[in-house]
């Protein structure tokens, strides 16, 4: 497949005076992203061959990006590069130059799934930022987040169309969800998401919590669902501070006064986790997986920490 040069100045933008479509975000962001080294693992999608033209990886990863920070489908994504200047700056578009379509994206996340390629990014961006002194590393904030499922849930004898989406009730009175989880290790500090794992939405918060731990961190913060001895323990033996609320068990099935402002103390200490979560489902729109299976919604979720990393580094670079 041949590939498409892009960017290049046109006769539109020669017309317009002075930086057309300016977004403050946007540039500081591009600007601040090691692009190569993000775009490496995913190099060799760009097969040369007969045939028609493809777009490079970098605007198509680049797209992807925008499709998370502003919470679009693939439809949406199209009509709003066609339509925002800023938005072809970003991916490298002129405004002579064709807007891929809905489709392409869909083959290339398809391509970036079938590859395993966006744990690859993350963890090529988590590399700039360390780099950049942004990751403070005080401490990891263990929390989760549930996500509803596009399909509708199963009725009766009729299956849902998501057979790895699953119920599960939020609290002990909540509303039941049918969809997935989402859980984060958020770095305290600068709110930076270090950790990655989605799940269907029974899936206890304890259960992918050791994964979410990255091991350099000085403390381990997190509410009582995440509360082990075993896990208590091995944090301490590996150095790290176990800040994580007891919870009653049926030999105390009430918490000594102690425990209880323990508990209130760390309930302070990692509120700060909400404000990363409160980013990615009201100003990223992060409330509604739009595909089918596990695998794409780990995807969609992946990106979207990709995507909150980029913003928040702008942010903090601002």
């Amino acid at each position: 497949m041949a590939i498409k040069r892009t960017g290049q100045l046109g006769f539109a933008e020669a017309l317009i005076r002075g930086k057309p479509g300016l977004n403050d975000q946007l540039d500081r962001l591009d600007a601040l992203v090691d692009w190569p080294a993000i775009e490496k693992p995913m190099a060799h999608l760009r097969r040369e061959g007969p045939g028609q033209e493809g777009y490079p990886v970098r605007v198509l990863f680049k797209a992807l990006i925008l499709q998370a920070l502003y919470g679009l489908s693939e439809r949406e994504l199209e009509t709003a590069i066609l339509d925002r200047i800023s938005f072809r700056r970003f991916v490298g578009l002129s405004l002579e130059e064709a807007v891929p379509s809905y489709s392409v994206y869909c083959r290339f996340r398809g391509d970036l799934i079938a590859g395993n390629l966006i744990e690859p990014a993350f963890a090529a961006l988590d590399a700039q930022l360390e780099a950049a002194g942004v990751m403070v590393k005080r401490g990891t904030m263990l929390d989760a987040t549930l996500i509803d499922a596009v399909s509708a849930p199963p009725r009766g004898d009729k299956p849902s169309h998501d057979p790895d989406a699953a119920f599960t009730r939020q609290g002990k009175r909540g509303a039941f969800t049918f969809g997935y989880k989402a859980h984060m290790g958020v770095d305290e500090g600068s709110g930076l998401i270090r950790s990655v794992i989605t799940t269907p939405a029974n899936v206890n918060d304890t259960v992918p919590a050791d994964g979410l731990i990255r091991g350099d961190e000085r403390a381990v913060w997190a509410d009582a669902a995440y509360d082990t001895k075993a896990r208590r323990a091995r944090l301490k033996t590996e150095g790290r501070k176990p800040r994580i609320a007891r919870r009653p068990n049926k030999h105390h099935p009430e918490l000594p006064p102690r425990l209880k402002r323990y508990n209130r103390l760390i309930a302070r200490r990692r509120a700060a986790v909400e404000t990363t979560f409160a980013t990615l489902k009201c100003r990223m729109k992060l409330r509604v997986i739009r595909y089918v299976g596990l695998a794409k919604a780990s995807a969609q979720v992946l990106m979207a920490a990709i995507a909150f990393n980029m913003r928040r580094w702008a942010a903090i670079a601002a």
